[in-house]
């Protein structure tokens, strides 16, 4: 994983990603480089848009959540019962958070000032 992050950095700055530049990178995280896997990732990266490829898979887990969210059932209506379901958890914890609160708070106090 470190491979990657090395050339996403070197992306972000703006550097070439080539053979020499991730191995700086990952020598300079204390990495031992493998000359074979670098020499893979950049063969492997020479005809990918970095960019592109980052928001494709920002959009991803957004795609994946509401094809997972139930067969036969459109985009729409998995991410409205994902958003229900998050609703009735949130509502269900505040109710949980509410009991004893009171109790609990004035103990602490009490502790404070005997």
């Amino acid at each position: 994983m470190e491979y990657v992050y090395a050339a996403l950095t070197l992306n972000e700055s703006g550097e070439e990603i080539n053979e020499e530049n991730i191995t700086a990178v990952l020598e300079a995280a204390g990495v031992d480089v493998e000359e074979s896997r670098v020499k893979a990732l950049v063969a492997a990266l020479e005809d990918v848009d970095i960019e592109e490829a980052i928001e494709t898979a920002a959009a991803a887990p957004a795609a994946g959540g509401a094809a997972a969210g139930g067969a036969g059932g459109s985009a729409d209506e998995a991410e409205d019962e994902e958003e229900d379901d998050a609703e009735e958890e949130a509502e269900a914890e505040d109710k949980d958070d509410d009991e004893g609160d009171d109790e609990e708070s004035g103990e602490g106090l009490g502790e404070l000032f005997g």
